[in-house]
């Protein structure tokens, strides 16, 4: 979530509410706290400044991950990137990225893509 968010180089409060609200009311993260997320973002910032810092974060997303939360990794990202209702290029292209590297079915991808747009629609 925090990479996505990160990924335009601009974090919306937008996306910094639906990470909140994600943490705070989701089971998955039922023993974080925001300190947690504090230090993860830390952590990806450090990382989004090497050049090989992406593809070390996703070697450390799939060892600290099980393979059965990857599609709730990827919708929980997609609702980040919605969030403030502005997709850029390089939210599409990380946002793809982590498809590929979590190995998500691309019509599982889909249908996750569209709840999140959903999700985040205005009048």
């Amino acid at each position: 979530m925090v990479t996505i968010s990160v990924s335009d180089e601009t974090i919306r409060t937008a996306e910094l509410v639906a990470i909140e609200r994600q943490v705070n009311h989701l089971p998955i993260f039922a023993d974080y706290d925001m300190e947690t997320v504090r230090q993860v973002a830390q952590t990806v910032y450090k990382l989004m400044e090497d050049e090989d810092g992406l593809d070390t974060l996703f070697a450390m997303i799939r060892a600290a991950l099980p393979e059965k939360l990857y599609e709730t990794a990827y919708a929980l990202a997609c609702d980040v990137a919605v969030a403030d209702v502005k997709l850029g290029q390089s939210e599409l292209r990380l946002l793809e990225e982590v498809r590929e590297e979590l190995d998500i079915d691309r019509l599982h991808a889909a249908a996750i893509e569209r709840g999140a747009r959903a999700r985040h629609m205005t009048l």
